[in-house]
């Protein structure tokens, strides 16, 4: 079956719940139109709101983003954090990193957010928990190296959440017949997507939306 856009949702669908979200404000429609003119990795406003519901649903204080881009999908889930709230949120790039600290500061979000310029991999090393909710967007050949720790550091019933578990379709074999997107990203998609589902911690549900978006609750210690 050839791959067309919208069809893991279809395209009316997505239109039809765009329409809906009043969520976003004139700030967050402005940083996605620059993402856009970019081409930048940024989520979708329904999935923006989608993390801001699961970060007020569990009375989240305490957030960690892998991958900060421009501040879009952090603030989301900053506007969800009470005064006293943190966001952790780490880039590999100081361009975007300085970009989005611009963007968290016209948003009144600056006094809630950290921005940590570096590796990933080598940062989360050094971080202590508790987290209530970790959202996973960054480098896709990250996802499972990260997987165990950011487990660690979630609090019993926190969040993970992970983006892009989808891939266009690409992670399910042969739906797409003319792959555009890296093999070796995919691959680690697939794997990835396996072991969280069989994660010993953790237990998630995957939600089709726009690129899909799995969710993970910690299991009670």
């Amino acid at each position: 079956m050839p791959f067309i856009m919208g069809q893991i949702v279809p395209e009316a669908v997505e239109r039809y719940l765009s329409g809906l979200n009043q969520a976003s404000d004139s700030t967050l429609i402005d940083i996605a139109r620059t993402g856009a003119e970019q081409e930048l990795p940024l989520v979708d406003a329904e999935v923006g709101a989608l993390l801001r519901v699961l970060a007020c649903s569990i009375g989240a204080s305490r957030i960690l983003e892998i991958g900060t881009a421009i501040g879009y999908s952090g603030i989301w889930l900053a506007g969800a954090l009470p005064a006293s709230g943190t966001l952790l949120t780490m880039e590999l790039d100081p361009a975007r990193a300085r970009v989005a600290r611009e963007n968290f500061e016209r948003a009144g979000l600056a006094d809630r957010v950290s921005v940590i310029v570096g590796d990933a991999q080598r940062m989360i090393a050094k971080l202590s928990g508790p987290f209530d909710l970790i959202f996973q967007d960054g480098s896709k050949q990250l996802y499972l190296p990260l997987l165990d720790r950011l487990a660690s550091l979630l609090r019993p019933g926190g969040l993970l959440i992970t983006d892009n578990v989808l891939w266009d379709g690409e992670v399910v074999p042969g739906f797409v017949l003319e792959p555009k997107r890296s093999a070796d990203d995919t691959r680690a998609i697939a794997e990835y997507n396996q072991r969280l589902n069989a994660h010993p911690q953790l237990v998630t549900a995957t939600v089709p939306l726009r690129d899909g978006v799995a969710i993970s609750v910690k299991r009670p210690a």
